[in-house]
């Protein structure tokens, strides 16, 4: 017998744009279960972002980077799709090359080998050819790269709007039903 809800794995690495993770995993927790683990950098940034992560402990399951015991760092744990964002650098460099060293990238490196959606908004810019190369490495390994680069053709009026628009596009990528501002086209 299958599981009815929906899991969702969501990682927050050390780098700006935590709004995006902070936004995903409460648009998730309305469709389901979440699973939240944050590096101590991560936890760095959102301070000085002004997020408190102990607020997602209201939304979701949350691991602390180190515990490999989490039902998260194995194959064997089904669900619907992994996110990590902000993705660093240093971390899509880790999973590209296959080092598991803490639950972010063992959890990352499951969902791809179990064939699972993994999706990375990767936070660099600009890029050097060893960013790019390694990104290349991981779309070709399955995972999604997708920066979080704003829409203006929604005509945006806040921050909120273009922060929510990329969160839409991630739970769309995911199978999540969602409704946003899609292109139409030109009449």
């Amino acid at each position: 017998m299958g599981r009815a809800q929906m899991r969702f794995v969501v990682a927050l690495t050390g780098a700006s744009g935590q709004i995006y993770g902070f936004r995903i995993v409460e648009e998730l927790s309305r469709k389901g279960d979440v699973y939240v683990v944050f590096s101590k950098n991560a936890k760095i940034i959102s301070d000085l972002e002004g997020l408190n992560v102990n607020i997602l402990r209201e939304f979701a399951r949350v691991y602390d980077e180190f515990d490999m015991t989490a039902p998260i760092s194995s194959g064997s744990f089904k669900h619907d799709g992994m996110v990590i964002a902000p993705c660093s650098i240093k971390t899509a460099s880790s999973i590209a090359y296959g080092i598991s060293n803490n639950l972010i990238t063992r959890s990352a490196d499951v969902t791809l080998k179990e064939g699972r959606k993994l999706i990375l908004l990767i936070r660099e810019t600009p890029l050097h050819l060893g960013h790019l190369k390694t990104l290349l490495r991981l779309a070709e390994m399955g995972a999604t790269i997708m920066p979080p680069v704003p829409a203006f053709y929604i005509k945006p009026k806040s921050i909120d709007e273009i922060v929510n628009y990329t969160v839409y596009r991630v739970l769309d990528l995911l199978g999540v039903d969602v409704d946003y501002g899609r292109w139409g086209g030109i009449d």
